[in-house]
C-alpha cells in the first residue's frame, strides 16, 4: 500500500528517542503506530476538536477498529520524521484514514504507509455513534 504525499493533507513531525528504538538503534515496529495515533491525535487539534471535552460533554470517543501496516524501510535513532493524515473516506460513525511516515520531511524517504481505520462510539456502551456536527464538517472539508 502506497499513498502519494501529494494526498495527505496534515503533517506532523516527531523525533525518534532511545525510548523508540531496539537494541540496535533501529525504531520498533509497533512505535510506529504510535507515531500515526499522535499524528491523528494534533490532526483533530489543529482542526479544533478537543478529544476531552468530545468525551466529556458528548460521551465520544474514538477507536482504532482496524490497522494494515507496511513497513518498508528502518527509521533509526535520532531521524526526524514527517508523519502525515489524510481522510481516504468516511461514514455515519467510521472513517479511514490513509498515513505515511517519511524521513525528514513530507517528501522525504518512505519508511511505512497505513491504512487506519476508526469508529466514534459511546463512551459507556462502546457502540457505535454518529460523529458529531463538527467532526462531520471537518470530514466534508
Amino acid at each position: 500500500m502506497n499513498v502519494p504525499a501529494a494526498t495527505t493533507g496534515f503533517c506532523w513531525p516527531v523525533r525518534v528517542y532511545w525510548e523508540d528504538t531496539d537494541a540496535g538503534g533501529v525504531v520498533f515496529y509497533a512505535n510506529y503506530l504510535r507515531y500515526m495515533e499522535r499524528a491523528r491525535t494534533e490532526w483533530c487539534r489543529a482542526a479544533g476538536i478537543d478529544q476531552s471535552r468530545l468525551q466529556a460533554e458528548e460521551g465520544l470517543v474514538f477507536t482504532v477498529v482496524s490497522t494494515e501496516v507496511d513497513y518498508l524501510r528502518p527509521a533509526r535513532l535520532d531521524d526526524l520524521l514527517a508523519v502525515t493524515v489524510a481522510v481516504e473516506s468516511a461514514k455515519r460513525a467510521s472513517m479511514t484514514m490513509l498515513q505515511e511516515v517519511r524521513r525528514g520531511d513530507r517528501d522525504g524517504e518512505l519508511l511505512v504507509s497505513g491504512r487506519v481505520r476508526v469508529a466514534c462510539v459511546d463512551s459507556a456502551a462502546f457502540r457505535p455513534r454518529a460523529f458529531p456536527e463538527t467532526f462531520r464538517r471537518l470530514l466534508a472539508a
